[in-house]
């Protein structure tokens, strides 16, 4: 087991001369080869342990064991229909997870493959909501080196060979390919989006070989963001005194991971395409009725830069030419026949067999000489569908169309264009290197972060109006007629007594994105149609490096909580995680909330059994937002989170509020404020039956009834109760820039009730207890029980609390959950014992939550703690993501005990890193919004502030923005 001693000690600076030697980085000086001064690095040789994963104790499984039944029985049912439960701790996969993991391949929302520090194609995300976690080892790059008319020759897989998958070297598969590297020259340099490896003198001590691994993720471009590929250029240094013929290859099994290789039917087909570009279409058909998949390999020919290929190789005797064959031919000739191009496709693969190609570049590097040779993967798979039969267009299918041949395209554009996406990429990330004021472990840690929003399920999808988009193949016995679900802002309106007036053809929130699919009613009329977008106001900040019109749609984006947790865009983390995308693509971050704000106006009464308790429930009530936005259908059927009713929870409809109001104020984007308003009042009105004793305060009801969600809450709750106070403050601030002036004043009444009452019942004189209750854990000091100021100074808004309230909580979740828990190496533990012994009342007190670590870091940086904050996330980065740690690296968990056992793997919410970068770069637009004093003169009564009172409307909008002829708000001016 690793103990604490490995924590002490703290490093600063990971310079490349550490890893690779002065002479060679001189010697790759040029055309970005040298890995970058800022970089986590790891040497190929470096033993990637087997990660463990917590368990629960003894005490917590009997206090669950209801919840286990129950669960266990809801996997089963769910498997006896072909599906996977969203949360299943039952099943585990067959590759154990391992501190393997680097930066993944291609852009967001198409699909992804990962590629570990040393070389391995692994994490394989072609289908939906599935991840095949073993490495493809037959794809591999390797490398033929021959000198002196071939007397000296050199080959090696460009891998260390300590890989599982491998057999006797004297098999005719991989295991007889020379796998030569030791991997202690060898070294490893990330920086999301990009990666580097060196060689320096292996396997040849007389050539130095760099591979960059590129990826199109480029801030506010989302067209080449959206693009299934990547690209790896290869730069060679010949030191020696003899010109080197070097033979590069790249070798692909036709397999979506797993053994899907072995399915059968799959085509190999070689191309000669327009530039130079040259390889194989791999044509996948993917089993259990999923959308085919075309891979392309290809290398780019030049003057100097021959490329050949192989179109077929296989891994068993019986193969017309086998893995062992391919690699004897490499070995002799460095190259295959040019007659190759004219085979044509192959036959089908029979099941059993794994089909594989070869594509090889090879070039002559003349004594000190220079050469680069770049190769490029894309897979194309133009439609996602999920398990219950809806199916879409992926995002780059509006610029390459629907054929799964778009690959052969994607290889060609990857190779001609991968300079200019540098460009773009170096731009961005520039100016946060250069900051002598970041800690060096920040810098690229911030940016490695994001690899969840590739390697996290992510589906990107080319849909303004779902309804019209959806294509079902077959209509299967699951699919519910939706009589019972309803979303009619009308309806509610009515109910309250607004004046809000719709037209038949507008939707309830968005009319830009269209209906999610669920049968929503406009006034009576289902036909729902798109209506004409005025230019989005971006603030500059958000805005200086968008690559798109204002007006032009963007798709419809998801991500998975995690790829053990299979939700789309769970909302109560999206929360935390939602500073990267509005930073990075604030359209996309926009379009999920309009999903959500449809989703709050939206009933869907289908019966849904609750695994907590056992009891029967809906499965959306209308006003509240809902956890998800599906497993199987999302948009469509929301919600597949059921261990607990959410209609009940206290954190989603504030949070809903505060990030809807973050992102207006952000983009100034006043379409989408009159289009999301509707929701954002209907949320904060639901939340009033909860406030039990007319105190402008809500309560938590005795269970698990928030994010934390094994984590029981009685009566008022630090949490919930500050996000609420945010919520109210944050709801009046939008409702006076919307023009509903009547309902600003209530949530400012409110909210001075609120406050009062909050400060009374939870403040202790230095911290806010954990709730009012009289359980044991009543005065935890629990890590975030600030997150509703953390979203307010986000958010340009004023402090809930008085300075010394603030830091003096800042500091005692500083004293305790962090620098008591390994001196402050591991993060902030959740829940802390004034006594300074940890909360041990369930699992999740006693975890240390990596994204909330992130979130309090930048809590305490809005509040200028900025040596506490940095050393706060430090431990994060120390124990997930340093050579002294875990091994948590690109696959950052949801959280890990005090003895680093982790749960959940590649989680979402350490995205959160990103609202640190926010806190230090609050954006123009939030700094210079309209200012809201909550405690200026009330106007009316606080005996009379129930939130549901009639409004006064909202003409004034209408002057700002202009008159909607199809507004989800008509001009009533």
């Amino acid at each position: 087991m690793i103990t604490g001693n490995i924590f002490h000690h703290r490093k600063n600076s990971w310079p490349p001369e550490e890893y690779v030697s002065r002479n060679t980085l001189q010697l790759f000086d040029f055309d970005s080869a040298a890995p970058p001064t800022h970089a986590w690095r790891r040497r190929l040789n470096s033993h990637a342990n087997i990660l463990k994963e917590f368990s629960v104790t003894f005490m917590e499984a009997i206090k669950m064991v209801r919840l286990g039944i129950r669960l266990w029985s809801y996997v089963r049912e769910e498997a006896s229909h072909g599906r996977k439960a969203p949360i299943d701790p039952f099943t585990r996969e067959s590759c154990k997870p391992s501190a393997s993991q680097g930066v993944p391949l291609g852009g967001m929302g198409s699909g992804s493959i990962s590629r570990g520090f040393r070389g391995e194609f692994r994490q394989w995300q072609i289908v939906p909501g599935t991840c095949n976690t073993s490495p493809v080892m037959a794809n591999q790059f390797s490398i033929f080196i021959s000198r002196d008319g071939g007397k000296k020759k050199y080959a090696s897989v460009l891998a260390p060979g300590q890989h599982e998958g491998l057999g006797k070297t004297s098999d005719e598969g991989i295991s007889s390919w020379g796998w030569n590297l030791n991997g202690q020259h060898s070294t490893y340099h990330a920086l999301f989006p990009r990666a580097w490896t060196i060689y320096d003198g292996e396997p040849d001590p007389d050539l130095k070989v760099s591979c960059r691994q590129i990826s199109p993720f480029i801030p506010h471009n989302y067209r080449d963001s959206s693009l299934p590929t990547a690209v790896f250029v290869y730069t060679l240094v010949n030191t020696g005194k003899e010109r080197a013929k070097v033979s590069l290859l790249f070798s692909w099994a036709n397999s979506i991971g797993g053994i899907s290789d072995l399915s059968g039917e799959h085509v190999n087909e070689p191309f000669i395409g327009e530039d130079g570009v040259s390889g194989v279409l791999l044509h996948h058909k993917t089993a259990k009725g999923n959308p085919p998949v075309t891979f392309a390999v290809a290398a780019s020919e030049t003057q100097n830069v021959n490329v050949t290929v192989l179109p077929c190789f296989g891994l068993t005797e019986g193969s017309f030419v086998t893995a062992k064959k391919m690699w004897g031919k490499m070995m002799e000739d460095g190259q295959f026949d040019r007659e190759n191009f004219n085979c044509g496709p192959s036959m089908p693969s029979s099941p059993g067999e794994t089909l594989c190609a070869a594509v090889s570049a090879s070039a002559w590097v003349e004594p000190h000489g220079k050469c680069t040779i770049a190769f490029s993967l894309a897979w194309s798979s133009p439609k996602v569908k999920f398990l219950k039969g809806s199916s879409y267009n992926r995002r780059y299918t509006k610029f390459y169309g629907t054929s799964e041949r778009a690959a052969q395209d994607l290889v060609h554009d990857a190779l001609t264009n991968y300079k200019c996406w540098e460009e773009e990429i170096e731009k961005w990330q520039s100016p946060i290197l250069k900051d002598k004021r970041l800690p060096e472990w920040y810098k690229f840690t911030l940016f490695n972060e994001l690899y969840f929003l590739v390697a996290g399920g992510t589906v990107w999808i080319d849909s303004s109006l779902l309804s019209s988009d959806v294509k079902n193949d077959q209509d299967p016995p699951m699919k519910v007629e939706r009589k019972d679900v309803k979303a009619t802002e009308d309806e509610m309106n009515c109910r309250r007594g607004t004046v809000f007036e719709h037209t038949s053809t507008s939707t309830s929130t968005s009319c830009s994105n269209g209906s999610a699919g669920v049968g929503i009613k406009q006034n009576g009329d289902p036909t729902i149609t798109r209506k004409k977008r005025t230019s989005r106001q971006f603030s500059h900040h958000l805005k200086s490096q968008d690559q798109l019109d204002g007006d032009e749609d963007v798709g419809r984006f998801l991500y998975l909580e995690g790829v053990e947790y299979i939700m789309w865009c769970t909302y109560d983390v999206h929360f935390y995680a939602s500073f990267a995308l509005l930073e990075l693509f604030p359209k996309i971050e926009l379009n999920i909330q309009r999903d959500f704000a449809k989703a709050v106006l939206s009933e869907d009464g289908r019966k849904v059994k609750f695994l907590a308790e056992g009891n029967y429930g809906i499965r959306k009530a209308i006003g509240a937002v809902p956890h998800d936005l599906g497993t199987h259908d999302p948009w469509n059927e929301l919600n597949a989170y059921n261990i607990h009713d959410t209609s009940k929870w206290k954190d989603l409809n504030p949070k809903f509020v505060l990030q809807v109001y973050r992102d207006f104020a952000a983009t100034g984007d006043m379409t989408f404020g009159i289009e999301v308003w509707p929701a954002v009042r209907t949320a904060m009105e639901y939340m009033e039956q909860f406030d039990r004793d007319d105190d402008g305060l809500i309560e938590n009801d005795g269970f698990p009834d928030q994010t934390y969600d094994a984590w029981t809450v009685h009566g008022v709750s630090a949490y919930c109760g500050c996000l609420w106070l945010a919520a109210l403050q944050s709801a009046a601030a939008m409702a006076q820039q919307v023009g509903d002036k009547f309902f600003a004043e209530t949530c400012k009444s409110k909210f001075f009730s609120a406050k009062i009452a909050f400060e009374k019942k939870l403040w202790n004189g230095s911290y806010f207890n954990y709730d009012s209750g009289s359980s044991s854990n009543s005065k935890s000091i629990q890590a975030d029980q600030l997150a509703g100021q953390w979203y307010t100074l986000s958010s340009g808004l004023p402090p809930l609390f008085d300075e010394f309230k603030t830091r003096s909580a800042l500091q005692k979740i500083y004293d305790f959950n962090v620098m008591k828990v390994e001196g402050g190496r591991m993060g902030a533990v959740n829940g802390m014992h004034p006594n300074g012994k940890v909360d041990e009342s369930c699992m999740q007190s006693r975890e240390i939550w990596t994204g909330v670590t992130y979130a309090v870091a930048a809590n305490m940086l809005l509040a200028g703690m900025v040596e506490e904050a940095f050393t706060t996330a430090e431990g994060i980065f120390i124990a997930g993501w340093s050579e002294e740690g875990f091994g948590y690296w690109f696959q950052t968990p949801e959280g890990w005990t005090i003895d680093g056992h982790f749960r959940s793997l590649i989680y979402m919410r350490p995205l959160a890193i990103w609202s640190m970068q926010w806190a230090l770069s609050i954006p123009k637009a939030i700094l210079e919004a309209p200012k809201i004093n909550m405690m200026d003169r009330i106007l009316i009564s606080p005996a009379t502030f129930s939130l549901s009172l009639p409004e006064t409307g909202v003409r004034k909008i209408a002057n700002k923005a202009g008159c909607f002829g199809n507004s989800a708000l008509q001009c009533t001016c």
